[in-house]
């Protein structure tokens, strides 16, 4: 199980901190869209709404460790 969550951490760490605050963005307005979706009952896959919110975790996982790291 743990290969699977490096494996999806690693398509992130590949990016700039500029690139991830822009794909950080892009998942929150893609998270708004799912929930209006979900609320209007116009979302096929309710799953969706869990993976784009692990994927803001990762993302934000990524940014603070290189915070952490440039604070060294």
């Amino acid at each position: 199980r743990r290969m699977k969550s490096e494996k999806k951490v690693r398509k992130f760490s590949d990016l700039t901190d500029a690139e991830l605050n822009d794909k950080l963005k892009d998942l929150k307005s893609e998270l708004f869209n799912l929930r209006f979706q979900n609320a209007t009952g116009q979302l096929q896959n309710p799953m969706q709404i869990g993976l784009c919110k692990k994927d803001i975790a990762r993302v934000k996982t990524l940014l603070r460790e290189r915070e952490l790291a440039q604070a060294e």
